[in-house]
């Protein structure tokens, strides 16, 4: 504390010109500011001003250190209105990009708008790469891994997708004991809205796996008719484990060839780099690191 208002006292000195007003801004006597300069370039060895009865001027070391000193005293304000910041209420309009799968989110969501009343969440979903700053957004959720440079990020964590099908068409069709077996099934596909190419299924690579040709009885861009043809028992489909975990929990659907998918994906909470985190997006990150997950889910 000592040294942080001996950086005060020359700061305020080399701002003022003279150790009375730099005095009358800290509360303090000229002879107190005059001292602790004099004591602070006692410990740096070095002269930081030129003073005589009239003037008081920067040496050069003192223009070096005066910016250096200034930057110190930005940091402490910023962690000081970070820290204030952090004890708001979280509160107002709270615009976020999602995915569509997020649409399967929604619970979550719900559970967040019943903590945070006083947030109002604006969502828009879409699959397209949104850009964050220019349109405005204060938060954006992806799946994979983030790579624009100008974001921050945070992982919310890892997932395993589910290859899954009705206990019907398992009963009619046969149970798939390797991947190999799925090119006399019929498989349901998501496609991607942006490529328009279907979304590979995450097997192990070998060269058996890549020569295996899945059949294409159905594809759609949204996961909702995927998980509604599943259950109806119209093909197997690959969907992520939040998707579909009611239906695998009462038995609508089964999980298989669970030894064979090990790839997994990821969901992660992005804001633009250099923004002071408010409370209500720290709230938002938070609570989606906390509950966006259950276990069985990865």
């Amino acid at each position: 504390m000592d040294q942080l208002a001996a950086l005060s006292a020359f700061v305020h000195s080399a701002d003022t010109g003279s150790f009375v007003a730099a005095g009358r801004q800290l509360g303090l006597s000229a002879s107190a500011v005059g001292k602790a300069v004099a004591r602070l370039e006692q410990r740096l060895d070095a002269r930081l001003l030129h003073r005589n009865t009239r003037h008081m001027t920067l040496t050069e070391e003192g223009r070096i250190f005066l910016d250096r000193c200034r930057r110190i005293f930005e940091e402490v304000e910023a962690a000081e209105a970070e820290l204030a910041q952090a004890s708001r209420t979280p509160r107002g309009r709270l615009r976020v990009s999602m995915p569509l799968v997020g649409m399967l989110l929604t619970p979550v969501l719900a559970n967040f708008m019943r903590a945070y009343p006083e947030v109002q969440l604006d969502l828009d979903f879409t699959d397209r790469l949104v850009d964050v700053v220019e349109e405005g957004f204060d938060a954006v959720i992806r799946t994979g891994r983030p790579s624009d440079s100008r974001l921050m990020s945070r992982n919310l964590g890892r997932f395993r997708l589910r290859i899954v099908a009705s206990p019907a068409y398992l009963e009619r069709h046969g149970v798939p004991r390797t991947p190999q077996d799925l090119a006399h099934h019929r498989c349901l596909h998501q496609r991607s809205p942006t490529t328009g190419k279907l979304r590979p299924w995450p097997f192990a690579r070998s060269e058996a796996i890549e020569k295996v040709n899945l059949p294409e009885a159905m594809s759609a861009t949204a996961i909702d008719p995927l998980i509604c043809l599943a259950v109806e028992g119209l093909g197997i489909a690959c969907l992520p484990p939040f998707a579909v975990r009611n239906e695998i929990g009462d038995g609508r659907l089964i999980s298989l060839l669970e030894d064979h998918v090990v790839e997994t994906d990821q969901f992660s909470v992005l804001w633009p780099a250099g923004r002071q985190l408010t409370p209500k997006v720290r709230a938002l990150v938070d609570f989606l690191a906390e509950n966006l997950f259950r276990e069985g889910d990865a």
